[in-house]
C-alpha cells in the first residue's frame, strides 16, 4: 500500500468528449484534455489527494484518492453528490454504518449539522479502498440550497 503522506504520482491526464454549439447552430463533438490535477487536502485532518476543478468556482471537481488515503472524523463542508468513477471508496457513519462505493455508485453528502458525540465522532470517515486510485466526481452546492437536505428530498 502506498504511503498516502508522500506525494503519490499523479493521476494520468483524463479525456472527454465535449458537445457543442458551433456560431452556425450545429452541435459538434471535440476531444479534449483536463490539465493537471493539483495536490492537497479538502480538509482539516485529511490525507493528501489529487484535485482537479471543473469550474473556477469549485461547483465540480474531480478528486483522485491515492491508495491509503483516509479521513478522520469530519463533516462535508458543503452538501455535495460525489460520484465513483474508478477504484472504490468507503464512507462511515457516526451510527457505526459502513457502505463501500464502487465505479458507477454515487451518494449524497449532507452531514453539515452533526453534532459531536461522547467519543468525540462527528460527520463520518472515509478511506480509499484497495489498491486502485479512486477518482470521484464532486457536484457541489456552496450555497444553503441542498443543506439539511432528509432522504427522500431529490425525488
Amino acid at each position: 500500500m502506498t504511503d498516502p503522506t508522500t506525494n503519490p504520482p499523479a493521476p494520468a491526464p483524463l479525456g472527454y468528449w465535449h458537445l457543442w454549439t458551433d456560431e452556425a447552430g450545429v452541435s459538434r463533438q471535440t476531444w479534449c484534455q483536463l490539465p493537471g490535477f493539483a495536490m492537497g487536502v479538502l480538509g482539516p485532518g485529511d490525507s493528501p489527494q489529487w484535485s482537479l476543478d471543473l469550474f473556477k468556482d469549485g461547483n465540480a471537481f474531480l478528486t483522485e484518492l491515492p491508495p491509503g488515503w483516509s479521513a478522520s472524523w469530519h463533516m462535508n463542508h458543503v452538501p455535495k453528490w460525489i460520484v465513483v468513477l474508478r477504484g472504490s471508496w468507503y464512507v462511515e457513519s457516526m451510527d457505526g454504518q459502513r457502505q463501500v462505493f464502487g465505479p458507477g455508485d454515487f451518494s449524497f453528502g449532507g452531514d453539515q449539522n452533526c453534532v459531536v458525540d461522547q467519543q468525540g465522532r462527528i460527520g463520518h470517515l472515509s478511506g480509499q479502498v484497495g489498491e486502485v486510485p479512486c477518482l470521484q466526481l464532486i457536484l457541489q452546492r456552496n450555497d444553503d440550497a441542498w443543506r439539511a437536505a432528509l432522504p427522500g428530498s431529490f425525488s
